[in-house]
């Protein structure tokens, strides 16, 4: 994800890409005097319960407003069409869908406008952005590279990976190479080289099975692929660094996610630092070298983590938050059975120096909010609102909407705003809500 610096604003709003279209509300900020300032965020507490809503029914913290929703449009219109996560360059939104990815023109964040639709199927379309280069990640069985493949059962899987695209005219993006990866792609973290001649991309995938002929086991590794800036179609796995070489958590079944692999890597390129989600154990990674990432620390909650899914840095990158996706992101899990530590974010301190930097574990955060046995609901994607002096963070909670929270101190976080729609059905499970939720120049869009 590129971000540019923060424009001067008296709003930060926020803009949701919905199962539904594209949201847009607001959160009330102190002026900026320069575009060199970051606003400050000046909210009070969340005070609406949002238990007990009827379906679709808005309820949203005092400082939190919706200003737009644009529906999404066809071919990506249908049930099985996920919206994924999300990108940004300028004054463009990339959002990746199952189906392939969308490009807005978020210009006018209360007026965006679609700018192309590249219609490529193969789950879930993980996206990012650098230059002129645009990268998706493959992560289902495909009966070949190419936009047009088609689904296959694992036991003749041709191929999965990385797709790039070339996007210098964003009405017409050309879809140039491709990088097959040892099981797939299910997410991917884009690492600028320290010669600023290419970029890597750390490739998380995971899943192995003896049946599964593109990932047999184990698979206690990730795919770094190299791209030439240059020459990005020479683009190629360079490294497959064993993170586990003891295997990693061995799980419990039907309880705990065994460690194969990582689900989702987050880096802090100024400090060499990486933290790495991997489904049974969190990582603390030093990425010096950036085709051989060592892992330095490595963490396990055996009593409420059920699948460790990502890792997002403070701005001073002295705090990981990791989250846990209990129930694969499709259950009712924000309940009083399911209770505050499960499901949640867990607050981790990063504390020494060099290799002796560890992982210290401070707390959980769980929206506050009972949803409804209907609404799937679990933390999910988000990212930093970079306010100086302060720790917030904006995060995705599927049905269970949008949160704004803070954890400046460690032990103690809070919700300081919030949004969202209510269930999509009162009488059975269905799955949706937001996905991730990300701030970019001044506005959060989900």
């Amino acid at each position: 994800m590129i971000r540019s610096r923060t424009s001067p604003t008296r709003r930060l709003r926020i803009v949701s890409l919905t199962a539904a279209g594209l949201l847009v509300a607001g959160v009330a900020t102190a002026p900026v005097s320069s575009a060199q300032e970051t606003p400050r965020l000046s909210v009070e507490p969340a005070t609406v319960n949002g238990a007990g809503l009827g379906v679709d029914e808005i309820s949203s913290s005092p400082n939190l407003r919706q200003i737009a929703n644009l529906p999404k449009q066809a071919p990506f219109d249908t049930s099985a069409a996920f919206g994924s996560d999300l990108a940004f360059q300028g004054r463009y939104a990339f959002v990746g869908n199952y189906d392939g990815v969308v490009i807005y023109d978020i210009g006018q964040p209360s007026a965006p406008k679609i700018v192309s639709q590249v219609l490529c199927p193969g789950s879930q379309n993980d996206v990012s952005v650098y230059g002129n280069l645009l990268f998706l990640s493959t992560d289902s069985p495909r009966s070949d590279d190419s936009c047009a493949s088609t689904g296959v059962d694992r036991s003749e899987t041709k191929w999965e990976g990385i797709k790039v695209f070339d996007i210098t005219d964003k009405a017409n993006p050309r879809y140039i190479k491709s990088v097959q990866t040892a099981c797939g792609s299910h997410t991917h973290t884009l690492v600028p080289a320290k010669d600023s001649k290419s970029v890597y991309l750390y490739v998380s995938s995971y899943g192995p099975s003896d049946t599964y002929v593109g990932c047999p086991p184990p698979h206690d590794s990730i795919s770094i692929v190299k791209v030439p800036l240059r020459s990005p179609t020479d683009a190629a796995v360079v490294a497959t660094p064993n993170l586990f070489p003891d295997g990693g958590y061995p799980g419990i079944p039907q309880q705990k996610t065994a460690t194969s692999g990582c689900h989702d890597i987050t880096v802090y390129p100024a400090k060499d630092l990486a933290a790495g989600a991997c489904m049974g154990d969190g990582i603390l990674m030093d990425i010096a070298n950036r085709e051989a990432p060592r892992v330095i620390n490595r963490v396990r909650d055996t009593e409420n983590f059920a699948f460790w899914h990502s890792a997002t840095f403070n701005n001073a990158g002295t705090k990981v938050v990791f989250t846990d996706e209990l129930g694969g992101g499709g259950a009712a899990t924000c309940n009083p059975a399911t209770g505050p530590n499960r499901g949640a974010d867990a607050i981790y301190d990063v504390t020494g120096r060099g290799d002796a930097r560890k992982l210290v574990f401070r707390s959980y955060f769980k929206i506050p909010r009972t949803n409804a046995d209907t609404e799937n609901c679990v933390a999910h994607n988000g990212s930093l609102i970079p306010v100086p002096g302060r720790d917030i963070m904006v995060q995705a909670w599927y049905q269970g909407g949008v949160s704004v929270w803070e954890f400046t101190d460690s032990r103690h976080p809070k919700e300081i705003g919030f949004w969202e729609r209510g269930p999509l059905s009162d009488t059975q499970l269905r799955t949706g809500g937001s996905w991730s939720a990300y701030w970019y120049n001044g506005h959060i869009y989900s």
